[in-house]
């Protein structure tokens, strides 16, 4: 009975939560400002770019147009999923707003376990990022369908895969900085500094291959750059197998390196299996952090309690 209960304050803390976020905003837009900036980019300047980009790889082949934008389209949805996992994942997260306004109080002097209150933060914030991530998947998926669709089930599923795993890396990463933060600035500085820099720092804005040796070794360490990999992966094998059908293998393969479909660390090709690995490690690795930081601060509350009685 008293799991039950715990069940149902759970569930009405994390659709509390949820709605919240919604209801706000100024919030839910400062958390869609990077797949605002690569649509308007996409739009303004890229999508021609990244056309110029492949015609001049296959120059002297015809290449049909559907295929040229099912890639560059596939290409933009990609970065649009692998940036929102984590800037949603930043943006959205309510446990710093109750602790400005006081409200995280309320719940601690009310019957919630505090592990009840914090796991609803966490999944509020977990599924909030998942809502918009599959919202903007559905508009790539139709967007893709008008100008040529290559997505096949298994890719699909990978695409899945990749929303789900980057939305959890995110949100635990969020909840682990937000854990030690009780400031609106400091919230407003970090989710607009995650919006505008892990775009450039996770190869959405620009191909890995663009940026200086330096920083493609740093980068290169990061764990959202191989779920941007992963996303790639599911939104253009398809593509690519079909232009395999027109073009030597060799150009196919230039196009997937020059356009972050393949990955390589420190020289070593990476396969889909070593990038699920990576970032499904580097998740339970932050689960862990996560648990245990939550674990100290509470046996340090305990005994500063005893101490004081």
């Amino acid at each position: 009975m008293n799991n039950q209960s715990e069940l149902r304050k759970l569930s009405y803390l994390t659709f509390r939560n949820i709605k919240l976020y919604f209801k706000d905003k100024m919030t839910f837009l400062v958390s869609l400002i990077t797949p605002i900036i690569l649509l308007v980019l996409f739009v303004a300047f890229l999508q021609s770019t990244y056309e110029d980009s492949i015609l001049s790889i296959v120059a002297g082949f015809n290449l049909d147009q559907s295929l040229v934008d099912a890639f560059t389209g596939g290409w933009l949805f990609s970065s649009v999923l692998a940036t929102s996992c984590i800037t949603v994942a930043f943006c959205s997260g309510m446990m710093v707003i109750d602790k400005i306004n006081k409200a995280n109080i309320d719940f601690l002097v009310s019957p919630v376990k505090k592990s009840t209150l914090q796991l609803s933060y966490v999944l509020a914030n977990l599924f909030s990022t998942l809502i918009i991530a599959f919202v903007l998947l559905a508009v790539g998926l139709i967007y893709l369908a008008c100008v040529g669709f290559y997505i096949d089930f298994v890719d699909f599923l990978l695409i899945v895969f990749s929303i789900i795993i980057t939305s959890l890396f995110g949100t635990v990463l969020a909840n682990i900085i937000w854990t030690f933060t009780r400031s609106q600035g400091v919230v407003s500085g970090v989710c607009t500094l995650v919006s505008a820099l892990y775009g450039f720092i996770c190869g959405a804005y620009m191909p890995l291959n663009t940026m200086g040796e330096g920083m493609q070794a740093f980068v290169s360490l990061l764990p959202g750059t191989y779920a941007t990999v992963l996303f790639r992966q599911g939104f253009l094998n398809g593509v690519l197998d079909e232009m395999g059908q027109t073009l030597p293998a060799e150009m196919v393969d230039g196009i997937a390196s020059s356009f972050d479909v393949k990955m390589s660390f420190f020289g070593t090709d990476v396969s889909t299996l070593g990038l699920v690995l990576v970032i499904t490690i580097s998740t339970l690795v932050l689960l862990g952090i996560f648990i245990l930081i939550n674990s100290l601060r509470k046996k340090a509350k305990a005994k500063i309690n005893r101490l004081v009685a």
